[in-house]
C-alpha cells in the first residue's frame, strides 16, 4: 500500500507528519521505532521548507503474514536534471498484524484543519513521546546500573593490576637475585676451573723454572696485569737489597700475604700496608711462597683492573700455595736427580780393552720421570783371564734404585775373584739381595768370554734373553730357562747355559727399556732388536761397533718416549778369538 503527500507549507508539512504517525501506528510499529521515524521526517521536512519549493512524501507499506515494512521517502516533486541528491528514506518494521490496516484507509489519510482532529494528533504525539521517556528512563537506569558495574569492574581491575604490578616486582627481583646467584655460580666454577687446570699444568712439571715461567702465563692478564716470581734460598736472602717492594720483604718475613696501596683492599687473610716506594700508583698483593721449613720466595701481582675481588683474591693465595708445593717437589726432585745422576756416572766406568774382543755400550735414561733408575753395565776379567759382561736392572727409579745397583755391582766383582761361573754368580746375588730384605728386586744377564774357549756361557735371571748375531748373518734369541728375580723370596740356583761362539760374532745384551712398550708388550720389541741387527754388514760389526750401537738404537727409540732406562751392550768376537779350543764349561 503506497500513500503520496505533496508539501510546499508548514500546514502540509504538518500533516504529512501526522499522516505518517497514523500509518506507522496502524502498521504496529513499537512506539519508540515510531518515535524516532516521525522526528527524522520532521527535520528532514523542515529542511525542505528552508530549501523551498514543492516535496512529495511517500510512505509505502511492505505488509505479509509474517510482518512487514514502512518505508517512508521524500524527494522533490519534480527533480531537476542537473539535481544529484538521493531522496532521503527511512524503513522501520510493522508488527505481524500490520495487514490489517490495510482494511483502514482512514488511517493514512491526511489530518482534517478542525482542532479535534489536530488535539488527537497532538495527543497522540505526546503518548509516543511519553512512551520514549519511559523507554529513555529505563534506558537511563540500565545505564547507570551498568555503569556501576562498570566502576566495580575497573576497581577490580585496577586491583588486578596492582597485584599483577607487584607479582611482576616480585618476579624480576626474584630473576634479578637469580641472575646474581648463577652469575657468582659461574664465576666461582671459573676460579674452581682456573685452579684445578692451573694445579695440574703446575705439577705436571719438575723443573722449577718452567714452573716461574708458567706462573705470569696463567694469570696475566686474566687475575693480573704484572706477575713478579722472587725466590731465594733462605729467609736472608728477603733482607737483602735489589728492587722488591718492602710489602714482598714483609711477606717473606712474617710468611702473610700483603696488601700495598693507599687504600684498604678488604681483602681476607691479608694485610694493608702503605702503597710499594717503587710504583706508589699501582696496588701490589705480596703472597709467600711458602714450603714445609721456611719462606722459598714472593709472588707479587697487580690487579687487572682497579683492585681484586675478594674471591679471585682468596683463590690467587690457593694457587701460590700449591704453587709453593710444585717448586718445591721441583727442587727435591733436581736435588735428588743431580745426585743419582753423579753416583750412576760414577759407577758407568770405561769399558775394557781385550785384544780380539771389541765392547760398545750405550746408556740412555728414561724420557719421563726421574730419568736416573737402576740400570747398569760392566765388564771386567777374572784371574784365569775370562772377560764377565753383566747388564742388569734394579726395580724402581731414583737414588734408592741407584745405590741398591752400586752395591751389585760391587758385590758381583768381589763374588767373580773367585772365577765362579755366570750361573754361580747370579745365584750368589740373589742371595746377597734377598737377605738385605729391601723390597727392591733386580734382573741380570751375566755373560762369559775367554780367549782360550769358542763358547759362550751365559746366565739370565728374570732378564730379557740375550740376542746373539753369528757371522752368516743368523740371530739367535738366547732364551734357554733363566732364573728368576734377584732378590725374590725363593730359594734358586741359576744354571749356566752355554753356545758355540764363532769369530765375527756379536751378542747383544740389553735392558727391557729398549724393547718392552706398554701397549706391545715385549716379545715384538725383542723381535724386531733381532731384525734390526740381522741387517748389519760383517763388516761394519767389526770396523764400527760405537756406530753400529747408535745405528741399532735408533729405529727401536725414535718413534715413541720411553719410560724406563735403556741400557744396551755389544761385544764383538774378532777372528783368532778363541783358536785355541777348550772343554765348554
Amino acid at each position: 500500500m503506497t500513500r503520496t503527500w505533496y508539501v510546499r507549507t508548514i500546514t502540509d508539512a504538518a500533516r504529512a507528519r501526522i499522516a505518517t504517525a497514523r500509518l506507522a501506528a496502524a502498521c504496529g510499529v513499537p512506539p519508540v521505532e515510531r518515535t524516532r521515524l516521525v522526528a527524522a521526517l520532521t527535520a528532514q521536512l523542515r529542511q525542505c521548507l528552508t530549501k523551498g519549493g514543492e516535496w512529495r512524501v511517500r510512505a509505502e507499506t511492505t505488509l505479509s503474514s509474517a510482518g512487514g515494512d514502512l518505508g517512508v521517502e521524500v524527494a522533490p516533486a519534480k527533480r531537476r536534471p542537473d539535481d544529484r541528491q538521493p531522496p532521503w528514506r527511512a524503513c522501520v518494521p510493522c508488527a505481524e498484524d500490520a495487514h490489517l490496516a490495510a482494511a483502514e484507509p482512514a488511517a493514512a489519510e491526511p489530518a482534517a484543519d478542525d482542532p479535534a482532529t489536530l488535539a488527537e494528533a497532538l495527543f497522540g504525539a505526546d503518548e509516543d513521546a511519553a512512551l520514549l521517556l519511559d523507554r529513555l528512563d529505563e534506558q537511563e537506569g540500565l545505564v547507570a546500573f551498568h555503569r556501576e558495574e562498570l566502576h566495580q569492574t575497573n576497581q577490580g581491575v585496577l586491583a588486578l593490576h596492582a597485584d599483577l604490578d607487584a607479582a611482576g616486582r616480585a618476579q624480576r627481583e626474584l630473576f634479578d637475585a637469580e641472575q646474581q646467584a648463577r652469575k657468582e655460580a659461574e664465576n666461582a666454577r671459573g676460579r674452581l676451573t682456573f685452579l684445578a687446570d692451573a694445579s695440574a699444568a703446575l705439577t705436571a712439571s719438575l723443573n722449577h723454572e718452567a714452573i716461574v715461567r708458567l706462573l705470569p702465563a696463567l694469570l696475566v692478564p686474566r687475575y693480573a696485569r704484572s706477575v713478579d716470581v722472587w725466590l731465594f734460598d733462605d729467609v736472608d736472602d728477603a733482607l737483602r737489597g735489589g728492587p722488591h717492594p718492602a710489602a714482598a720483604v714483609l711477606a717473606a718475613r712474617r710468611g702473610r700475604p700483603q696488601y700495598a696501596a693507599d687504600h684498604p683492599g678488604g681483602l681476607p687473610g691479608v694485610d694493608d700496608q702503605p702503597p710499594s716506594a717503587i710504583d706508589p700508583g699501582r696496588p701490589l698483593l705480596c703472597i709467600p711462597l711458602l714450603s714445609r721449613r721456611a719462606s722459598q720466595g714472593v709472588l707479587t701481582l697487580s690487579p687487572p683492573d682497579e683492585r681484586w675481588d675478594a674471591d679471585d683474591a682468596v683463590m690467587l693465595i690457593e694457587l701460590t700455595r700449591r704453587a709453593s708445593i710444585a717448586l718445591e717437589n721441583a727442587r727435591r726432585f733436581e736435588h735428588n736427580r743431580d745426585i743419582a745422576e753423579t753416583l750412576q756416572r760414577a759407577l758407568l766406568t770405561e769399558l775394557p780393552t781385550t785384544p780380539g774382543l771389541t765392547l760398545a755400550a750405550r746408556y740412555l735414561p728414561a724420557t719421563r720421570g726421574l730419568n736416573v733408575g737402576g740400570d747398569w753395565y760392566d765388564a771386567f776379567r777374572q784371574p784365569d783371564g775370562s772377560l764377565i759382561t753383566v747388564i742388569g736392572d734394579v726395580t724402581g727409579h731414583g737414588l734408592h734404585a741407584a745405590v741398591m745397583m752400586s752395591q751389585l755391582r760391587t758385590a758381583l766383582r768381589a763374588y767373580a775373584v773367585d772365577g765362579s761361573s755366570p750361573g754361580e754368580l747370579l745365584t750368589r746375588l740373589h742371595l746377597f739381595l734377598h737377605r738385605l730384605r729391601l723390597d727392591l728386586y733386580a734382573t741380570a744377564v751375566i755373560a762369559r768370554f775367554h780367549p782360550d774357549d769358542p763358547t759362550l756361557t751365559w746366565a739370565a735371571a728374570g732378564h730379557p734373553p740375550p740376542v746373539l748375531r753369528t757371522p752368516d748373518g743368523q740371530v739367535l734369541t738366547l732364551d734357554d730357562k733363566p732364573g728368576a728375580m734377584l732378590g725374590i723370596p725363593l730359594k734358586q740356583e741359576i744354571r749356566d747355559h752355554t753356545v758355540p761362539l764363532p769369530p765375527g760374532s756379536t751378542l747383544a745384551l740389553y735392558t727391557d727399556g729398549l724393547v718392552e712398550r706398554r701397549a706391545q708388550g715385549i716379545d715384538p720389541g725383542i723381535d724386531r732388536l733381532a731384525e734390526e741387527l740381522g741387517r748389519f754388514r760383517p763388516t761394519e760389526l767389526a770396523q764400527e761397533l760405537e756406530a753400529s750401537a747408535d745405528r741399532l738404537l735408533h729405529p727401536l727409540l725414535h718413534d715413541s718416549e720411553h719410560d724406563d732406562d735403556v741400557c744396551l751392550l755389544l761385544c764383538h768376537v774378532h777372528g783368532g778369538y778363541g783358536s785355541a779350543a777348550g772343554p765348554p764349561s
